[in-house]
């Protein structure tokens, strides 16, 4: 049994964490604000069940994520203040960069990766169905391992797989037709790219 008095030394540290998170799933500050506050308070009360020696960032992070679940699903609120700071790089570098590079030759990608905004980012993952944006937040951007998320999910390994997998490829595939779109990848060398690792 964890003890109480030892929460704030242990738990408080994960708060920058926890509020990214709450800022990229709300995609609102007050609402994040909101949340957190939430999950410290659902935490807290909860704290005496821990078992000390588990993952506590994990623990946290369910909270955090069925507290969104509950709460904040049926807003529906996608204001275009968005703090995804370090998204762009990952997926351009990961996902566009590792999984198309054959197909769009170095030259190609880097005109890409030069030319696409934050913003289209932003978009192409806001665009994603939730339980895929989810996973690929708790995976790519905090970087939990499958059984992590599994367990935050409350879900089996395979879901979380099968969703990482199409929340990808839909991401990389929205990605490639921003660049389309604006002249900077053409149609053949789409149509050429492989599916990502895994399909």
């Amino acid at each position: 049994m964890a003890d109480q008095a030892t929460f704030t030394d242990q738990a408080m540290e994960y708060m920058d964490q926890l509020y990214s998170a709450a800022r990229r799933m709300t995609r609102n500050k007050a609402d994040a604000e909101d949340l957190v506050q939430e999950t410290y308070l659902r935490a807290y009360r909860g704290f005496g069940g821990f078992d000390q020696g588990t993952n506590l960032r994990a623990w946290l992070f369910r909270i955090l994520t069925n507290a969104f679940i509950n709460s904040y699903r049926s807003k529906q609120r996608k204001p275009r203040s968005v703090d995804l700071a370090g998204v762009e790089d990952l997926y351009l570098h990961q996902r566009l960069g590792g999984d198309t590079r054959a197909a769009l030759g170095a030259s190609a990608e880097d005109v890409l990766m030069e030319r696409i905004t934050e913003s289209e980012i932003v978009d192409a993952l806001e665009s994603l169905p939730e339980e895929y944006r989810i996973a690929v937040l708790l995976a790519d951007v905090e970087g939990f391992a499958y059984k992590e998320i599994a367990e935050i999910l409350d879900i089996p390994i395979g879901t979380v797989m099968s969703r990482l997998h199409r929340g990808r490829k839909t991401l990389q595939k929205r990605l490639l037709e921003f660049g389309r779109a604006r002249g900077w990848v053409n149609k053949s060398e789409l149509d050429r790219t492989p599916a990502p690792a895994g399909a």
